[in-house]
């Protein structure tokens, strides 16, 4: 974004009606051209209500917003709306997605029609990779790698401030490299088996952690009956205090992500690497034994620097802004 406000005719300030959609909740912003957010709202998802009714609570809640800033003195001049999965943004269309049920939605035309304004329709962590390339930790580099570690593992590659979606809207999905083979290998809810998400992931961390207190087989796809009482930056916490168990299950995640890591180093050859999602809030225990790996595990590669994402969970609102503003040029 440009570091001016955009202000239209009149007076009234430019903002972008952006909204994040997750797995459980929507995160939703007004963010003005100069990236200010000037104000947020978060909604349940509701998807235990079908696919339906999470299109319509997107383009209810977009249009409450856009409200919003008008009531204020704001004029909403586009919208920005990003989800999980794969996602066609030339067509505007949320093509898959497993958490939301979303199956070819032309989710972009909806909410354009409801608000009439222009908008665009994004991937959540692509538009994450976006707002840390511009605004965040990666924007003193040209060329950035972002990996989001949480319930999943996607990425997103910048280069020059520019996210390609791929040919297919898949572009980045690390979280589905093979890391680990053979019939120990965790099945994975893509339907293959060692993949870096079924092992890296903090829902993979923390079944595993659970099934070994437990002295059960891990799965990544249900508990056995295992409950999952440590969330996976408990784990990272007990490993830090010295904790046999957790160091285990946190040294098997740290050698699989660095596994999946190398390969795009490899890939991407970026300057730098994020590390976002909530997996990144164990900082320097998660950082310091990965750059080791890393180290270790490296033949011809350059190490990019390694480094924590600095904008939080505010990521994919100000992405999804800043794909809004860039339709209608007044980002640059």
């Amino acid at each position: 974004m440009t570091r001016e406000q955009g202000a239209a005719p009149g007076g009234a300030t430019s903002v972008a009606v952006a909204v994040d959609v997750g797995g459980t909740s929507m995160k939703c912003a007004l963010v003005d051209t100069a990236g200010a957010v000037r104000h947020t709202e978060r909604h349940p998802a509701g998807r235990e209500r079908g696919p339906d009714a999470v299109v319509s609570t997107i383009v209810e809640v977009a249009a409450g917003l856009a409200e919003r800033a008008r009531a204020e003195g704001l004029r909403p001049a586009a919208a920005g709306v990003v989800v999980p999965g794969v996602v066609d943004e030339v067509a505007g269309i949320a093509q898959w997605s497993a958490n939301l049920g979303f199956r070819g939605v032309p989710l972009r035309d909806l909410v354009a029609n409801r608000l009439d304004l222009p908008t665009a329709l994004g991937h959540d962590v692509r538009a994450g990779a976006l707002a840390e390339a511009r605004l965040g930790a990666g924007r003193e580099a040209r060329r950035m790698y972002f990996v989001a570690i949480g319930t999943g593992i996607a990425g997103g590659y910048v280069v020059d401030g520019r996210v390609d979606a791929g040919a297919h809207g898949a572009s980045g999905e690390i979280g589905h490299i093979v890391v680990r083979t053979g019939p120990n290998a965790p099945e994975c809810g893509c339907g293959a088996r060692g993949c870096l998400e079924a092992l890296a992931s903090a829902s993979s961390i923390a079944r595993a952690y659970a099934a070994r207190q437990a002295g059960a087989p891990y799965s990544s796809q249900g508990d056995g009956g295992v409950p999952l009482h440590t969330p996976a930056e408990k784990v990272a916490q007990r490993a830090a205090a010295g904790e046999p168990e957790a160091a285990a299950v946190w040294g098997e995640a740290v050698a699989a992500l660095a596994d999946g890591l190398l390969t795009g180093i490899a890939l991407y050859d970026p300057e730098v690497i994020v590390i976002g999602g909530g997996l990144a809030e164990a900082g320097s225990v998660l950082l310091d034994p990965l750059r080791e790996a890393l180290e270790g595990r490296r033949t011809f590669h350059r190490l990019p620097t390694l480094t924590r994402a600095q904008l939080g969970d505010g990521a994919g609102c100000l992405g999804a802004a800043l794909l809004a503003f860039d339709l209608i040029g007044a980002a640059s």
